[in-house]
């Protein structure tokens, strides 16, 4: 299951991903232990993410971007 829909938008699973990145977890383990998600479906959806503006990456460590936090 993808992290990001057809039409652009986060699935559930992106929504999940989304919203412990705006709790303050920041690199992909974490965000897997607090999301729930597997940690392969949790990289994968970071990468749509970064693609579509929705989270920036600086080496290993991930943040919300303001149109990320505007879907959630």
């Amino acid at each position: 299951m993808a992290c990001i829909g057809s039409d652009g938008k986060p699935t559930i699973s992106g929504i999940k991903v989304l919203r412990t990145l705006d709790s303050g977890h920041n690199n992909p383990e974490e965000i897997a232990k607090g999301s729930g998600l597997p940690l392969f479906r949790v990289r994968s959806g970071l990468r749509q993410m970064v693609e579509a503006s929705l989270v920036s990456r600086n080496d290993d460590i991930y943040t919300i971007t303001a149109k990320g936090k505007s879907l959630i």
